[in-house]
């Protein structure tokens, strides 16, 4: 349904203060220009991440009245499985405090020395946590991937030829095959079903099981289905429960398609792997019925689940500008990024990567950025990121100044010297 108001009520509010440009500039001087130091309560707009950081529904606050708080046996545990067996087909379960977890709990017992994980590219935390292991993380994705103005529809596939030539030579040191959906690292763009399908087949040819990166598995459903010929009849959660039976597992942060501030997931097929994972989640995370979680947070992230696998609303009230060379694309779910040309400034290359013009330009972009020579927003980037496109840390910073907003760069090299995401 298209509509030109939001779909939903808001039934509470919280106040939030609009700093002069100076007010802003000497916070970000004060925290050294590092962005994590900033506190919220100098932030207008928090493009950071969405990772947890989102309103709960009113279903979400209700089911957080009736939580079970017991150590063992939860019914707010019982109420999670159930929903993670109806959406996603998983016996076995195992709750975490968020996706991180999950990543390290598996890793830990599958990862080691001289092992290989390919993926179609791998979430920070998730190629932190392999190489954490002594295994070394591949990212195999498709080429269109990082060329920005390519307008496949799906960037986030795995390239089939080259996992194919891994899994040939090396399928004795790859103890899984993971995929990312939506692939984060690629700006949240969505896998295909026939991809999923044909990694499936290749997997189970040479023995490798696959396990998903499923935080925006609703998401990567409703790209499907808008996307993908001979998909757009069936439903959002009917199509994610078909990728999730693709796979032999999952590590799933529910922060996002959860809809919870807190909450994760690790989910195996394997008994022998389901009861190694469970001990090792009763020495670092809590008894496997909650996972390090409240009996809350259980109930929240079982609604959360239940509501946005029907993905009702999302991309869907996004209007998005036309794609252009300078201006990247297709589309993809995560998030928003602003590409910033302040004054003193010049844009070059493909796509308006800034660079240098001039041995002083700070002067000239101090608190003027916002006015830039060229200011475009398209829908690329990891979660919640705000790429201010503008060649240096300090350049950075002074852009943020101008918007009043707090990001991360995304993308391009000559904006990540010195700075660190």
């Amino acid at each position: 349904m298209k509509t030109i108001i939001e779909p939903f009520r808001i039934k509470a509010v919280e106040p939030i203060r609009l700093a002069s440009p100076e007010q802003r500039e000497e916070v970000l001087r004060d925290a050294g220009f590092n962005l994590f130091k900033v506190a919220a309560e100098h932030v207008l707009i928090d493009l950071l991440t969405d990772s947890g950081t989102g309103a709960m529904s009113a279903q979400q606050w209700a089911a957080v009245m009736r939580a079970d708080e017991s150590y063992a046996g939860s019914t707010s545990f019982l109420r999670l499985r159930e929903t993670v067996e109806e959406i996603m087909g998983f016996e076995r379960m195992l709750p975490t405090h968020q996706g991180r977890a999950s990543e390290r709990i598996l890793f830990d017992l599958i990862g080691g020395e001289g092992k290989i994980v390919p993926n179609n590219a791998h979430f920070d935390t998730t190629r932190a946590n392999i190489e954490h292991s002594g295994a070394r993380a591949v990212d195999l994705g498709i080429p269109e991937a990082t060329d920005p103005t390519n307008r496949h529809p799906f960037k986030g596939n795995l390239d089939l030829s080259r996992l194919e030539s891994l899994l040939a030579a090396e399928s004795a040191r790859v103890p899984v095959v993971m995929c990312t959906v939506t692939s984060n690292t690629s700006g949240g763009q969505p896998v295909s079903l026939e991809n999923l399908r044909a990694t499936r087949d290749l997997c189970r040819r040479h023995g490798v099981p696959l396990f998903l990166d499923a935080c925006r598995f609703a998401e990567n459903a409703w790209f499907i289905k808008e996307r993908e010929a001979g998909q757009q009849d069936r439903s959002a959660r009917a199509i994610a429960r078909e990728m999730f039976d693709l796979a032999d597992g999952a590590t799933i942060s529910a922060k996002k398609d959860g809809i919870v501030n807190i909450g994760g997931l690790l989910l195996v097929r394997d008994a022998e792997l389901f009861r190694r994972a469970s001990d090792l989640t009763i020495l670092t995370e809590g008894y496997v019925t909650y996972g390090g979680l409240a009996g809350r947070d259980l109930e929240a992230m079982a609604q959360g689940f239940r509501e946005h696998s029907h993905v009702r609303g999302g991309n869907r009230h996004v209007r998005r500008p036309a794609a252009t060379a300078a201006r990247p694309g297709p589309s993809g779910r995560a998030a928003a990024s602003l590409h910033a040309v302040p004054h003193g400034l010049r844009r070059g290359g493909a796509g308006g990567t800034v660079r240098e013009a001039g041995a002083d330009s700070r002067a000239a972009d101090r608190g003027r950025a916002g006015s830039a020579a060229a200011f475009q927003c398209a829908l690329r980037g990891s979660p919640g990121v705000c790429a201010l496109d503008t060649g240096t840390p300090h350049h950075f910073a002074s852009g943020v100044i101008a918007v009043g907003c707090r990001g991360a760069v995304f993308g391009f090299p000559q904006s990540r010297r010195g700075f660190s995401r």
